[in-house]
């Protein structure tokens, strides 16, 4: 017998078919033209290094291009408006970090919401910063460098690839623990920051490691300390801070993919499966390894969790501090 409750059930199934079927359908001749990565930071940052890694893996699976398009600005909230407002098709995917965490408290007014704008995709990759000073600062430890600002108060500098990055909570952790002062001086991404801190226009930098470490190795830079709790095995005998006198002292960043909310469940679950992937190819896990960074991958889930997780985190933290960035 087809009572109200069997109706209603079996309305509800008709109408959802065809959006089902659509999605599956849309999925499987995805992507049928060029896909764009959005990175919100300049080009040479660590940002940058991961989309371009994962992206040129993601071209040869897709047979597609994988354009990475570059925009800058406001602590990456200008490249995130304008993907939580691109069409959900999967043609555009935002990479992005911490931010996507902690610029709600930041920023007195955004245009788009992290959580209700954005599906998750996937983790991509965790990494440590690394505390890098110029070669001509006479600090060659934590200790030295503490002695330093002490010794110049008001005078000291960090730089940051922008508002609301780890680079730039690195620094204001750094002041709170080590009880210094120092004036944070943002940048519109990883690179041109370290291109200031080489020549010694600034003091310190705590920037992510796949972006820095070559300047380090390549003894452009001193290298003082990892910012996490543990070593890093990639360069075993560099100190953490916590280690060197600044105890309870661990960040670390991390990136993920996102597209618009309204995106197919089935596009998105294959640029998971695709992405997680690509992260494994020996290729890119080998070179992200050689950067210190950790490829990770995850379900849709788990990056949804790991990110209200760090909104849970950074909030209080944030508030406070009374840390606040004017758009």
């Amino acid at each position: 017998m087809l009572n109200r409750r069997n109706f209603a059930g079996l309305t509800a199934a008709a109408v959802a078919a065809p959006t089902i079927l659509a999605s599956r359908a849309l999925a499987a001749d995805w992507p049928a033209k060029p896909v764009r990565i959005v990175v919100p930071f300049t080009p040479g940052g660590s940002t940058d290094i991961t989309a371009r890694l994962v992206g040129n893996r993601l071209q040869e699976v897709w047979g597609q291009s994988v354009v990475i398009e570059n925009k800058p600005g406001a602590g990456g909230n200008i490249a995130a408006d304008m993907v939580a407002h691109s069409d959900a098709d999967g043609y555009t995917i935002f990479i992005a970090g911490p931010g996507m965490a902690t610029n709600q408290f930041l920023y007195p007014s955004l245009t788009y919401d992290s959580v209700a704008d954005f599906a998750p995709v996937t983790m991509l990759i965790t990494q440590p910063n690394l505390m890098c000073v110029p070669n001509s600062s006479p600090a060659k430890s934590v200790q030295e460098f503490i002695a330093y600002c002490n010794a110049n108060r008001g005078k000291v500098t960090y730089a940051s690839s922008g508002n609301g990055t780890t680079l730039h909570l690195s620094g204001e952790l750094f002041k709170r623990l080590a009880k210094v002062e120092m004036t944070h001086i943002p940048y519109r991404g990883g690179a041109p920051a370290i291109n200031d801190l080489i020549p010694g226009r600034v003091d310190v930098i705590f920037d992510n490691m796949p972006s820095i470490l070559q300047h380090a190795k390549g003894g452009q830079v001193r290298a003082l300390a990892v910012t996490t709790k543990e070593r890093v095995s990639v360069v075993p005998d560099i100190p953490t801070i916590a280690e060197s006198g600044v105890p309870g002292f661990d960040v670390f960043s991390w990136f993920g993919f996102f597209v618009p909310i309204k995106t197919p469940p089935d596009v998105v679950a294959k640029i998971n499966s695709d992405t997680n992937a690509a992260l494994v190819h020996p290729a890119v896990k080998t070179r992200f390894e050689e950067l210190g960074a950790n490829p990770k991958g995850s379900t849709r889930a788990e990056l949804a969790a790991f990110l209200k997780s760090e909104i849970d985190k950074w909030g209080p933290v944030i508030q406070e501090a009374k840390i606040r960035v004017e758009n």
